[in-house]
């Protein structure tokens, strides 16, 4: 018994090990300083031994990129080593109670003043009028990115999550797939999927091509792949609410390893216990009280195929997130 118990623990041991190592953490405060939008106003803890998760309102840029190479990502469509993209940029909103959220996309076309942002290499650079929105994680990662966002939103980012390509197609195969419904017929050789319209449950290859899927759907803008991407958002909400990984030690490993490996955040969630915090502050949230909306935006006057914030809606938006 003696020798089971001790086996169990380093097991135990060795599994928080493992997916405390797999997160990539980046201090994008330390990055960015003080002059930046004000965070939320959180709800007070209790004592320190017996700390409510915190129940405040909270931001946090969701970035899905192609950054990290590798023959997996290639193989799916991501990048190399010699440049980054972020293809989806979605900033989720939960209400104070944290019962409800807003997600609202960016579309990665979107024209912006791209402030001066710290460079890897060292330095900053200089502040560009009129770049595409997506050009600032190329230019400097993460903290480029929670920059520009809290520059074009005026709302404070209080943490920042990355998911890769593989690894969102490794999680949505530990979850045993997810069923989406599309209204109309889908064909893109960019994304290599050919989907009839109607409900179809699919692996995480093809749930990644859905994600990615831009020419074969609406007018092949950027806006039709959003409108792919929110409802597969709530649709990996659903299965997720409705899948009892406590029942299946191994399967809730996988699904585990499978989204901690994925991942890159902020310094302030790049801790197992740190996630299981906010996750156990987000179990009164359901796919139900999630509303997915997109940033308002208008053809850009110097292009036609670039957009840019159609305000004053974008703006009250975006003041309506940090009113909330």
């Amino acid at each position: 018994m003696a020798g089971a118990l001790v086996l169990g623990v380093a097991a135990a041991g060795w599994v928080y090990w493992r997916l405390n190592d797999n997160i990539r953490g980046v201090d994008i405060d330390s990055a960015l300083g003080d002059n930046r939008p004000a965070r939320a106003v959180t709800t007070p803890s209790g004592t320190a031994s017996a700390a409510p998760p915190p129940t405040g309102a909270v931001n946090i840029l969701v970035l899905g990129s192609d950054s990290r190479s590798g023959d997996e990502n290639r193989q799916l469509g991501g990048g190399d080593s010699s440049g980054a993209r972020s293809d989806t940029a979605m900033v989720v909103h939960v209400d104070a109670g944290r019962t409800g959220a807003t997600v609202v996309s960016i579309p990665r076309d979107t024209l912006v003043t791209r402030p001066s942002c710290p460079l890897p290499s060292g330095g900053s650079s200089e502040v560009a009028h009129g770049a595409m929105f997506n050009s600032a994680y190329a230019l400097g990662g993460p903290v480029c990115a929670v920059k520009t966002v809290e520059s074009l939103t005026n709302v404070r980012m209080d943490h920042f999550v990355e998911v890769d390509f593989a690894g969102f197609a490794k999680l949505v195969d530990a979850l045993g797939g997810v069923t989406v419904t599309t209204t109309e017929d889908i064909e893109d050789e960019d994304s290599h999927l050919s989907l009839a319209a109607g409900t179809h449950h699919l692996d995480g290859t093809r749930a990644l091509a859905l994600a990615r899927t831009r020419h074969g759907i609406g007018d092949g803008s950027d806006l039709g792949r959003i409108a792919l991407q929110q409802t597969l958002v709530k649709a990996l909400l659903e299965q997720m609410s409705t899948t009892d990984l406590a029942a299946d030690p191994a399967r809730l490993y996988r699904v585990a390893d499978a989204a901690t490996g994925s991942l890159t955040t902020d310094t302030g969630l790049d801790s197992l216990t740190e996630l299981m915090e906010l996750g156990q502050s987000l179990k009164g949230l359901s796919a139900a009280n999630v509303t997915t909306v997109t940033m308002p935006v208008l053809p850009a006057p110097s292009d036609p195929n670039r957009v840019v914030p159609d305000e004053p809606e974008a703006g009250d938006l975006w003041e309506s997130l940090g009113q909330v």
